[in-house]
């Protein structure tokens, strides 16, 4: 039984509002006992009621409000639903006379007004403001009250009181971590503004906790396997100390566009010291190659245990990743979307501007806009009530730091059907998302003087295809439809014209002859390390015979389309007749390409020619990504609960060269945490194998992630889809 502490002081102000002396919101308690003003307190009676124990029963509500698998030992609900807690006092509550309150508080300065101290009661003097609550039985000394949060209540850890009123003052539970609770979004609830109607989208954008990440280039579409792993222990605290390093107030944490909003900026580290550091450079000696992460939760638990220092280092997809699970954990449907040829226009022209020197050279010094041969981003489902109607359901937020909006490093959410019809005018950074999707390429060739011309622009060559992982399935699924008409339409055409209405400049080129020549590449899926051909298809569609001089530039280049080192230029002439189509065969060797080789292995080709008869310009682009070698993980042994099984990880170095300082990393949500094995050195054609004897606490579906790195090869990876018995 709880010992009254007595004072004559009262906490209780006209405003309701409790200041605490403390800021540390574990350093709080709040006394047992408090007075009421202008009351002398009294010796209770032998008949005083008082609390004996409060009975969060996790179990059970957690099942009733699907959280049952975040590995977390208190109880975690949804908002607008309710929650049973059982409450043993020390005699038979009574209906008519006793009077109690439970009190929830969020944060170190609990301010009723602010939404952060919230009281129900039950008893003789029922009353409820934000959350409601309703005795539900009574069994002997024990009472089970229901409780439910508002629809728009704050998200986050609340601490639990129960208060007994009395005339002689307020005895109050003493602070006791196992009745805190965490309080997330309900995509369950219709009154919830991130509801998802379908239950299978619930199931693949708030409770799938491995995801496929796309990558490679758009006629080649190759992917990762990605550890959301949101519901690990700990991941949930981390994404809340996210939140509270970055110093978002509480009273915004409720709502669903501001806490999305804020959190593409946390994910970063650019101005903010958020959770991670962007790098492209190709030297991660101080930290983790981006290439070499396997999921968020080693991040995540990193991040928090080094006391918010930034982790280091990350690229798109690893920001989307972190994004993905800290939002999901929060409960925000949440999914990855990678767009292939994707624009940066950092002109905000909505022009992808390359120059290419006198040669036919793509110029590094006087190239600012870079197309990428993928971007990963985010897109969250939400009603916006800031905007009309149509303008709800998939949002875009993206956290890889490209440009600031309203002084940080983030962007979004952006409404993709306001992207879509040209609407740019709305919240936030649709003009940006636009030109990601939509910018011209426009080709400036300089003269030995350093002045440029306009030689060629390519209206269609960005945004060619967005996709993100199918609900139910390891498939992709094309969503470019949900971000463009179709080229050259009228709804396209209809879409340009508004975007341009709102600020976007027109396509005001000064006047291009038609070339009549079109030149397009091509080559196969080739392995790092293979000699292949690459094919031109010049096209003559025009009535008259035509001669072609071009260029062609071979590159090796970084995944965002900046280019490295040249390791090819060769000149060459083309004569076509009327209407003819004619190929042309470039051979290139693996020993031009291998020793400039960056990160990811892309290559980049550029052709760029000229007309004889009429000077006009032509220009074609082509990222060969290179295919890694393959890592491969085998079972031994029947998974099965409570029993042991063997996992091996194998590698061959198919290289003339030595693999150095290789990292191996190996992890699996709900089966094992990440594991991460260094290696000196695998010589060429040597072989590398990793053991592990993993014994599985759940039965179900589970996917093994594996990926080797080490600076002469990034990417490579492999997953393996297991069932537990």
């Amino acid at each position: 039984m709880l010992r009254p502490i007595y004072t004559t002081q009262s906490w209780v102000s006209q405003r309701g509002r409790i200041t605490f002396a403390s800021s540390n919101l574990e350093e709080f308690n709040p006394p047992e006992y408090e007075a009421l003003e202008g009351v002398t307190p009294r010796a209770p009676t032998t008949q005083a009621l008082s609390v004996l124990n409060v009975d969060m029963r996790v179990t059970d509500n957690k099942k009733a409000h699907n959280t049952s698998k975040y590995k977390n030992t208190c109880l975690i609900v949804r908002r607008n639903k309710e929650f049973i807690i059982n409450i043993r006092y020390s005699r038979p509550f009574n209906n008519q006379q006793d009077n109690v309150q439970i009190e929830f508080m969020i944060g170190s300065s609990p301010d009723e007004n602010k939404g952060t101290y919230i009281t129900v009661s039950i008893g003789r003097e029922k009353r409820d403001r934000r959350w409601k609550s309703r005795m539900i039985g009574m069994q002997g000394n024990d009472v089970a009250v229901g409780i439910t949060p508002d629809a728009n209540c704050i998200i986050g850890r609340f601490r639990t009181f129960v208060t007994v009123i009395t005339d002689m003052g307020k005895q109050r539970t003493p602070s006791n971590p196992k009745t805190d609770f965490y309080v997330l979004f309900n995509p369950w609830d219709p009154a919830d503004p991130v509801y998802v109607s379908r239950d299978n989208d619930r199931q693949e954008y708030v409770m799938n906790d491995v995801g496929i990440i796309y990558n490679g280039e758009f006629n080649n579409v190759t992917s990762r396997s990605w550890n959301y792993g949101q519901f690990e222990q700990g991941v949930l605290d981390a994404c809340l100390l996210v939140l509270d390093a970055g110093k978002v107030p509480l009273m915004y944490r409720g709502n669903a566009i501001e806490l999305v909003r804020q959190g593409s900026a946390l994910i970063n580290a650019q101005n903010d010291n958020g959770v991670l550091v962007g790098k492209w450079s190709g030297d991660y000696s101080i930290g983790t190659a981006p290439t070499a992460w396997t999921g968020s939760p080693e991040i995540l638990l990193k991040y928090a245990r080094d006391g918010c220092v930034p982790v280091c280092f990350a690229q798109c997809w690893v920001f989307a990743g972190v994004l993905n699970t800290f939002l999901r954990c929060l409960g925000i449907p949440t999914r990855v979307v990678t767009n292939y040829v994707s624009a940066h226009d950092n002109t905000g022209n909505l022009k992808t501007d390359i120059i290419v020197d006198v040669d036919g050279r793509m110029s590094r010094r006087e190239t600012r806009d870079s197309i990428w041969n993928y971007h990963s981003w985010n897109e969250v489902y939400m009603r916006r009530p800031d905007l009309p109607e149509k303008y709800s359901g998939w949002q875009v937020v993206d956290s890889t730091p490209q440009e600031t909006s309203e002084g940080l490093y983030r962007c979004g959410p952006t409404s993709v059907n306001a992207v879509k019809d040209g609407e740019l005018s709305y919240p936030f950074d649709a003009r940006f998302v636009f030109a990601e999707l939509n910018s011209d390429v426009v080709y400036h060739q300089s003269d030995k003087y350093g002045n440029t011309n306009i030689s060629y622009v390519d209206t269609t060559h960005v945004g060619k295809l967005i996709v993100t992982k199918s609900v139910n399935s390891n498939n992709y699924e094309d969503i470019t439809s949900t971000y463009k008409y179709p080229e050259g339409s009228d709804k396209d055409r209809q879409a340009m014209q508004m975007a341009v209405r709102r600020g976007v400049p027109s396509r005001d080129y000064t006047h291009l002859d038609e070339t009549g020549v079109e030149i397009e590449l091509q080559v196969g899926n080739i392995k790092m390390g293979e000699n292949f051909q690459l094919t031109l298809y010049i096209k003559n569609q025009d009535s008259q015979m035509c001669t072609l001089s071009f260029t062609i530039t071979g590159c090796v280049a970084y995944y965002t389309g900046v280019t490295s080192s040249t390791f090819m230029l060769d000149n060459k002439t083309a004569t076509l007749d009327a209407w003819q189509t004619t190929e042309v065969m470039i051979d290139v060797k693996a020993s031009e390409y291998m020793p400039y080789l960056v990160e990811q292995s892309n290559l980049l080709f550029l052709v760029f020619g000229r007309v004889q008869e009429t000077s006009a310009g032509v220009m074609a682009m082509k990222v060969v990504a290179l295919r890694p070698p393959e890592l491969t993980i085998t079972v031994t042994g029947t998974p099965q609960v409570g029993k042991d099984f063997m996992v091996t990880v194998s590698f061959q170095n198919p290289f003339n060269f030595i693999l150095k300082n290789v990292q191996l990393r190996l992890e699996s949500p709900g089966l094992i945490s990440t594991k991460v094995k260094t290696y000196d050195q695998i010589a060429p054609g040597g072989t590398l194998q990793y053991k592990d004897t993993i014994t599985p606490e759940s039965a179900g579906t589970k996917v093994l992630i594996a990926c080797l790195d080490c600076v002469a090869v990034r990417q490579v990876t492999s997953e393996l889809e297991i069932f537990v018995q």
